[in-house]
């Protein structure tokens, strides 16, 4: 599942790997349409903190500002941040410095949004790149070139570590990634913590993806370097496809104590969506009609309120994660659910995990 320079697609499959197992994997918008909803309470303020950008021609699939805008026109989108996804990476040049490309591209993207001509939302005032950080402390020149890329905008890292025990897991969460042979517990690999030891050099944040089986490996990395803010994606990618099909109470066991220790850490925060995808075992995207809002919050509630119970408000956020989760439902649905969800919390609280704790965490601009 590799594109050029043999970096992983997020979420997405090989060709081959396609073909045996998802051939419908690209999003429909007719499809989507069958199930629509009225955006709730629309004036509520939302900063979108976890999102990709795309144009992969070749595989009929596009996600650019345009989709973006589309997709957020019925809630109040103020801001959104883009995490990498092997997007335009550089044809040539080191290796290493390829994923620079990604990071000048967002910027582009970042300032057509900016110049208003887009409507009021803007897209990309945060990003989050890649850096291959098992180079140890050569990554810090790549570092520089990122900030440099974009000096107002540039957050942080993320190096995928989402490793399954069989070839569609690990393609579901977008791995290999570069290099190819990374090993499976990337987060204790010791040349991969002498990159990371860079990061709060630089001030910079880490994207902790990894699925339910190795939320104990980003525990230890945040005991270990305590001054670096991880940020926890998509609620530790329970896994529930394979050989995890059927096994519900038992990853929701296995992955509340992992999430409970995680939630110690205080330099720990948590991004609360991404189980829409197929990763999670849900199927959605095989039904007659994609899911309502009260349907998707039947099936992940337990799994928001428990992360929101061990962090607190103020340390969480709700996230997209699309067009990856735009498999399975609307951008309207997705965010009626967190809106239907904390219905019962304060203002306060609502506004931390929509906004507040985004706003601080990426340290965004008040637009």
């Amino acid at each position: 599942m590799a594109a050029a320079g043999g970096i992983a697609l997020p979420g997405l499959l090989s060709a081959s790997l396609r073909a045996e197992t998802e051939p419908n994997w690209i999003t429909k918008p007719e499809w989507l349409n069958l199930t629509r909803e009225s955006a709730i309470e629309p004036e509520l303020p939302i900063i979108d903190p976890h999102h990709h950008l795309w144009d992969r021609s070749q595989l009929a699939d596009r996600y650019m500002l345009e989709e973006l805008i589309e997709d957020t026109r019925d809630h109040n989108i103020r801001q959104t941040v883009f995490v990498e996804c092997s997007a335009m990476y550089r044809a040539d040049g080191p290796e290493e410095f390829r994923v620079v490309g990604e990071t000048e591209f967002v910027q582009g993207v970042a300032a057509m949004s900016a110049s208003g001509a887009y409507g009021e939302m803007r897209a990309a005032t945060g990003i989050v790149g890649a850096a291959n950080l098992c180079i140890g402390e050569r990554v810090a020149a790549v570092l520089e070139a990122q900030i440099a890329a974009s000096p107002q905008r540039f957050r942080g890292i993320r190096q995928r570590a989402a490793w399954g025990d069989s070839s569609y897991i690990r393609a579901l969460g977008g791995w290999p990634s570069t290099p190819a042979n990374l090993p499976k517990r990337i987060l204790l690999d010791s040349d991969f913590r002498k990159g990371y030891a860079q990061l709060r050099t630089y001030g910079l944040s880490f994207e902790g993806w990894v699925f339910h089986t190795h939320i104990d490996d980003l525990t230890d990395l945040a005991k270990a370097f305590p001054d670096t803010t991880i940020i926890f994606n998509h609620l530790g990618g329970p896994i529930g496809v394979e050989s995890y099909a059927g096994r519900h109470d038992e990853v929701f066991a296995a992955w509340k104590l992992s999430v409970a220790e995680l939630a110690k850490c205080p330099n720990v925060v948590a991004k609360l969506g991404g189980l829409q995808m197929i990763v999670n075992g849900h199927d959605w995207h095989k039904r007659d009609k994609p899911p309502t809002s009260d349907q998707l919050l039947e099936t992940n509630r337990d799994w928001y309120n428990y992360t929101i119970d061990q962090f607190g408000p103020d340390r969480c956020m709700f996230e997209s994660n699309f067009p990856v989760d735009k498999l399975s439902c609307s951008y309207t649905v997705l965010w009626n659910q967190f809106k239907k969800l904390t219905k019962n919390f304060s203002k306060d609280e609502r506004a931390d995990m929509f906004h507040d704790t985004a706003m601080r965490v990426y340290r965004l601009p008040r637009v």
